[in-house]
């Protein structure tokens, strides 16, 4: 079962990323997950080892693993090289959570990124099309390290919304992307919800389109946010809702 989660900045999809992964390995499965937003936490916010993930360098980062990996220094590389001992040599493990940074895809400039990218790319492949655990991905705003080759692998996309215009915008900026890369299962869920009004507003914006479910906006989000050295993400840190929300989610991926 393979999940990415993306949604505009702020609007919780790092949070509940955090929730499925607890949820996954609560029911037994061994998850990969994968950190894809250079600006988020989601090592944080599983309440890992801040000292640990501080020295746990992004895939994209490890210059000298990508060289030796694709082939050397020369103007040829391989375009898919073997990464699976990658995947298993540096990821952080917590019990049966294994946590990767994958670090932002290079743009172009100066220098060419296409080793860069092309290493990025395998290791998604890796992980999206040979592998059984479950993955769940934490995406940025936008898909940009999906490729139509490595959407082949992605089960479920679930964008997280707020009921405000911007969240709701990017929301379909990325349905729109998701569907174009032919990602066949999209969801919504909408997050920090108040009222009903707010959900029919929601609802109104996804005509056609099945919203998953609404998770309440909660307070302890944000205490949790502002801890030094958050715990172990557990049962406590469950967002209201979020239990009715996976099974929903394990319905479509499957």
């Amino acid at each position: 079962m393979k999940i990415a989660v993306s949604g505009k900045g702020g609007v919780g999809k790092t949070t509940i990323s955090a929730n499925l992964i607890y949820l996954f390995a609560k029911n037994g499965f061994n998850v990969f997950a994968v950190d894809a937003d250079p600006d988020a936490s989601l090592g944080l916010t599983l309440g890992m080892d801040p000292q640990k993930l501080a020295s746990l360098t992004p895939l994209v980062d490890m210059k000298e693993v990508i060289e030796q990996k694709s082939g050397g220094k020369g103007a040829f590389y391989n375009l898919n090289p073997e990464v699976e001992d990658v995947i298993d040599n540096y990821s952080l493990q917590q019990g049966k959570v294994k946590f990767l940074i994958m670090g932002g895809i290079k743009q172009g400039g100066s220098a060419c990124y296409c080793r860069e990218n092309s290493f990025l790319n395998a290791v998604l492949n890796s992980l999206l099309l040979d592998k059984k655990e479950v993955v769940v991905l934490d995406m940025s705003a936008g898909i940009e390290h999906l490729t139509r080759g490595t959407a082949r692998g992605v089960d479920l996309m679930l964008i997280v919304t707020e009921p405000t215009r911007n969240g709701l915008k990017t929301a379909k900026v990325v349905r729109q992307l998701a569907s174009d890369l032919g990602i066949g299962k999209i969801k919504v869920v909408g997050n920090k919800i108040r009222s009903e009004e707010e959900k029919d507003f929601i609802r109104h914006n996804f005509l056609g389109m099945d919203v998953i479910g609404f998770l309440p906006y909660h307070n302890k989000v944000w205490e949790k946010s502002m801890e030094e050295n958050p715990e172990i993400f557990g049962e406590e840190d469950l967002l209201t809702g979020m239990e009715e929300v996976y099974q929903e989610i394990v319905k479509e991926a499957i």
